[in-house]
């Protein structure tokens, strides 16, 4: 597809936007579709038509797939301009130039156009002190396997609707035989350089997967064993500093979050602890599920993909014995 074809959806956006549609600079178009596909050739990009109008839905094409994307329109009307005013003040790389990515920087500010783009100046900024741009090729965490045993962590399957599903065994963190192995700087890099593997690799791969897309995930948090041993002086130093990095810098790419195998003294005392770290919408994703409650996590996840997890098997046999889970309306035996 050509340049111009693959450049439709705009085409018609500059119809109504006169001054946009008199630019001459192709550069200004707004490559919304910018989403690259490192899980197969770094190189290629999908193609983009536009198919429906009104309630936006944009397919992306990449061989022999097609990805569907809905757009709301009142969203997109604020994230057009975001991307005007960003454009005008040339603070828009063309590797950020993208609908999800502007988006979710405008979900973090309440769709509030100066305070997104004094966070996204900032995450710019931040972006070319840290080197983030180029972590993933530049960052070796040779020591990866061993802190893996002091913090087992990592992405297992996808839930019921494509998204990845990442799963921390916060109960069995060990902080400080954690930092014998490893510093705090550095695992912060690994942090950053797994948060752009998810961007430029996961995210696309599980859109190929699921033909829609894919911009975030579903954590499961297992925090039995978790108890005040854990969460000494340096697991407060790291927690903090992922948290400040995670609502800075990658807004909004956690979909939900599941806390299981919480006992009552995590409830009563870790967990309220815990919240001064997060944001209040952070906060309202995370549901803390009780044993009874667990048909919830059935519900976001087949439990094909939880079979491994040896600690809540039991537990999951159980909820599926005491009757049927309805997911999205549908009743699974």
């Amino acid at each position: 597809m050509s340049e111009g074809g693959s450049d439709a959806y705009y085409d018609d956006r500059r119809e109504r936007k006169s001054d946009f549609e008199n630019s001459e600079d192709e550069t200004r178009r707004f490559r919304i579709g910018a989403f690259r596909k490192k899980a197969i050739n770094a190189s290629n990009k999908f193609t983009r038509s536009l198919k429906k109008r009104g309630k936006k839905k944009v397919d992306y094409r990449f061989p022999s797939v097609l990805i569907e994307d809905v757009h709301d329109e009142k969203e997109e009307n604020v994230v057009y301009e975001l991307h005007q005013q960003l454009l005008d003040r040339n603070l828009l790389p063309p590797i950020h130039d993208d609908y999800h990515t502007l988006l979710r920087f405008l979900k973090a500010r309440d769709f509030n156009i100066e305070k997104t783009i004094q966070m996204w100046q900032e995450m710019l900024n931040w972006r070319k002190e840290y080197g983030t741009d180029t972590i993933l090729e530049d960052f070796h965490f040779e020591e990866l396997e061993e802190v893996l045993q002091y913090y087992p962590q990592g992405y297992h399957g996808v839930d019921r609707d494509g998204r990845p599903v990442y799963i921390e065994r916060l109960g069995q963190a060990h902080p400080n035989k954690l930092m014998r192995i490893t510093t705090i700087d550095r695992y912060m890099k690994y942090h950053v350089q797994e948060f752009e593997r998810a961007l430029h690799e996961k995210f696309p791969a599980c859109s190929i997967a699921a033909k829609k897309r894919i911009y975030s995930t579903t954590t499961i948090l297992d925090v039995q064993g978790l108890g005040v041993k854990n969460f000494t002086r340096t697991a407060a130093t790291l927690l903090a500093a992922m948290a400040k990095v995670d609502n800075n810098y990658f807004p909004e790419t956690l979909q939900q979050m599941f806390i299981v195998n919480a006992g009552p003294g995590f409830q009563k005392i870790l967990w309220p602890a815990a919240q001064k770290f997060l944001d209040a919408k952070t906060i309202g994703k995370i549901q803390v599920l009780e044993p009874k409650s667990l048909g919830k996590l059935l519900e976001a996840i087949d439990p094909s993909y939880l079979t491994f997890w040896v600690a809540l098997v039991p537990v999951l046999l159980s909820v599926a014995a005491s009757g049927p889970t309805r997911v999205h309306g549908v009743i699974l035996k």
